[in-house]
């Protein structure tokens, strides 16, 4: 479990690389729902997603052990932030990516010199490729969430949305292996634990839901969502238990909603984000209307043209 110094610590780290996101609004988002919206949108943060938060505080702290190489396991996002930020430090990276990881997202990692390697179409398969890489010495592992340091870099986000926004009653989160909504729920409960965190899964990787109501990490099979960064199949060992101590509720969206919170977005707000970012948006779109201030956290925006088009279709 982190707290609020490890969040502290990680802000100072990140400050020269990641910068403030800002906090928009839509008037016709908050009439459709009955609620004062706000999103946060980390779509526009350095490398199109939240991810850089975490890797540069992870891959800062590991630099100081002077590796050759720096190894990640990501189905994009992540994958884009430590190729940056070990670009940035100067040190060589591989990327190991799913099969069917989004061209976009392959062409950045390769943009920030990341070398590609790809492997199945799980989170598991692919971890289990990046540690291979790095038995041999010749490479330090970043992992996607399920580091101390990656959860603190995330949390920093926590600490923003309560500086940006006021008398906030709620915060939907995205989740995924769970490194954002651990950081973000550490900081917020830490800080202000009257504030309601939800945390927003796809119904078709529903990994997350299915461990909070067994009261243990439960693994599903591998999953075609359309939200592609969120398709792990086993909550983070770390990451799970701030999950089940502080988390207040864990909703599904389906595909369709999802489909339609992009789509708003996309048209009224003229806003590209990614389904991934999209589901706490339709969660929020499906809450009761009673004029409540919620805050929903937009993580990403790494669109590949294709795939907008065919969301929209």
């Amino acid at each position: 479990m982190i707290g609020l110094k490890q969040i502290y610590q990680a802000r100072e780290t990140i400050s020269d690389i990641v910068k403030q996101t800002p906090i928009m609004t839509s008037e016709t988002l908050s009439i459709n729902t009955g609620n004062k919206v706000f999103l946060k949108g980390e779509h526009l943060q350095k490398t199109g997603s939240f991810k850089i938060r975490g890797a540069t505080n992870k891959v800062k702290d590991v630099a100081q052990q002077n590796p050759k190489s720096i190894v990640a396991a990501s189905s994009g996002n992540h994958g884009q932030a430590v190729a940056y930020i070990a670009n940035k430090l100067g040190i060589p990276s591989t990327i190991v990516v799913p099969e069917d990881a989004a061209s976009n997202k392959q062409k950045a990692i390769q943009a920030y010199n990341g070398n590609l390697e790809f492997c199945g179409v799980t989170s598991a398969e692919r971890i289990e490729r990046a540690k291979e890489i790095c038995e041999g010495g010749d490479g330090i592992y970043i992992p996607p969430y399920d580091d101390p340091l990656i959860m603190a870099g995330q949390g920093t986000i926590g600490m923003e949305i309560l500086e940006q926004v006021d008398n906030i009653d709620e915060v939907y989160v995205p989740v995924g292996g769970g490194g954002l909504i651990s950081g973000v729920l550490t900081a917020i409960k830490e800080m202000k634990p009257s504030i309601r965190v939800i945390g927003v899964e796809p119904a078709l990787a529903n990994d997350t839901y299915l461990s909070l109501q067994s009261g243990e990490r439960v693994t599903i099979d591998a999953t075609s969502t359309i939200a592609d960064g969120l398709r792990t199949t086993i909550p983070g060992e770390l990451t799970f238990p701030a999950v089940q101590r502080y988390v207040d509720d864990l909703q599904l969206v389906e595909e369709d909603a999802i489909r339609k919170a992009f789509d708003f977005i996309l048209t009224r707000m003229k806003q590209v984000i990614e389904p991934s970012a999209a589901v706490s948006v339709a969660a929020a779109l499906a809450r009761p209307a009673e004029g409540k201030r919620i805050v929903v956290l937009v993580s990403g925006g790494n669109m590949d043209g294709k795939v907008i088009h065919s969301l929209l279709k």
